[in-house]
């Protein structure tokens, strides 16, 4: 599990300041988050979402697909690394991460070290800033958690998750079966 490194107030310039330890580090309303480097199949999930969100970005222009390590912040107590995330479209040229503040979508893939942090501190972050759709993606459950940002409980999708962009003339699909059969 993420666990905080002391009990101190951090800025995101203090975990940029950090040095290099291999562990990635989150800020969420100052509270420090660190956690160890993914498992195998949280980055095979991450591959394949991001490999056809890209594809799927460029032929609708539907924005800029990117993953971590990223440094995704909304002010100086908040500094996030999200799995998988669309930029939208009039922030894709972005040259800094400072300059990226609209996220189209978000996908967090679930592992036994971070499913709490991102199921309830990075879920209402994502939802205060405006995130359109939040996917939390469950390999053990086999489900993905579908957040918008007035969701007080989740949409659970257990067969295919869809997800339809503003001016995409059709919506990104993907069957959930080939996701986790991976």
């Amino acid at each position: 599990m993420a666990m905080p490194l002391t009990h101190e107030y951090f800025t995101a310039d203090m975990v940029r300041a950090l040095p290099d330890d291999g562990k990635r580090h989150e800020l969420v309303d100052g509270e420090l988050l660190v956690t160890p480097a993914p498992q195998l199949v949280h980055q095979a999930i991450v591959l394949e979402l991001a490999t056809r969100l890209k594809q799927f970005c460029e032929r609708q222009s539907a924005g800029k697909t990117m993953i971590s390590p990223a440094d995704i912040s909304w002010g100086p107590d908040s500094l996030v690394q999200p799995d998988v995330f669309v930029v939208a479209p009039e922030e894709a040229g972005a040259s800094a991460w400072a300059d990226i503040k609209t996220l189209r979508l978000v996908a967090e893939v679930l592992s036994p070290s971070t499913a709490r942090q991102d199921r309830f501190a990075k879920r209402k972050l994502y939802q205060q800033h405006g995130v359109a759709t939040l996917w939390l993606v469950d390999a053990e459950r086999r489900i993905v958690e579908v957040w918008t940002p007035e969701s007080v409980f989740p949409v659970v999708e257990r067969e295919r998750v869809a997800w339809h962009p503003a001016r995409a003339s059709e919506p990104f699909r993907i069957d959930l079966a080939e996701l986790f059969g991976l």
